[in-house]
């Protein structure tokens, strides 16, 4: 399976700042065919980062979306615009947007299937906070998460859906899952999807986001669930997210 590895850049970099990140990993990158490649930029940068990315391989994502295409919802931003500025990727459920906005299943489900409908390639987040694993709830979580997050998902249509597996407790603090905890998660995950969609959930990639860097993609690549990453902070420096990309093969 082809891994995937997606850039999460979050709340940083101005339109200046992200054309000069874009094109630093563009020119890092450009022979690594053996990895599909999503860089997700802040709304304000799409349009510039998909004019930069003309000429490569790599695709644009965005780190969320609305669950309605149109509508009296100030500030939020619809399916419709994101496929306007070339958008291929749409982070869904982010456990940021889960713990900060209140963002609730029901809204990553209903998102999903605005994002499937408007053939956009949803990479939907689960995880647990550091709490829930030391109270040895982590499965539980999860399995919430993957059930309510893919209520009504049919058989074919989960085969357009990435999974992203990210410990909470590992985003932004330095802490990483070891690669077996990780892929102990991601095989928990492939056997919720095999029961539910049967055989089509060996074609669902399931990545591993949560202070992935250049020292540990090698290792948690290796494990036979992780088929790639959700990089946040290591995709705000191009030497290391290349590098990142570079060790996935």
């Amino acid at each position: 399976m082809k891994p995937l590895i997606a850039g999460n850049w979050k709340e940083n970099c101005t339109i200046r700042e992200a054309i000069a990140l874009v094109s630093g990993i563009k020119g890092l990158v450009k022979d690594s065919g053996h990895a599909d490649i999503v860089i997700c930029p802040p709304f304000t940068a799409l349009r510039d980062v998909s004019a930069a990315l003309k000429g490569s391989s790599m695709m644009l994502g965005a780190q969320n979306m609305f669950y309605e295409e149109k509508g009296a919802f100030t500030g939020e931003i619809s399916p419709l615009m994101l496929l306007e500025l070339g958008c291929r990727f749409v982070i869904v459920g982010h456990s940021e947007r889960r713990e900060y906005f209140m963002e609730t299943d029901l809204a990553v489900n209903r998102k999903l299937k605005l994002c499937l409908k408007n053939n956009l390639t949803p990479i939907m987040c689960v995880g647990e906070s550091q709490q829930e694993r030391n109270e040895g709830v982590t499965k539980k979580v999860i399995e919430r998460e993957i059930t309510d997050g893919l209520e009504g998902i049919g058989k074919k249509e989960i085969e357009r859906i990435v999974i992203a597996y990210e410990p909470v407790w590992a985003i932004g603090t330095g802490l990483t899952a070891t690669p077996q905890q990780a892929q102990e998660v991601h095989a928990y995950i492939r056997q919720l999807l095999s029961d539910m969609f049967g055989e089509s959930a060996k074609k669902v990639r399931i990545l591993y986001g949560g202070s992935v860097k250049p020292e540990n993609t090698k290792e948690l690549m290796a494990q036979k669930d992780i088929n790639g990453a959700l990089v946040g902070g290591a995709s705000l420096d191009a030497g290391s997210f290349a590098e990142i990309v570079k060790r996935s093969a």
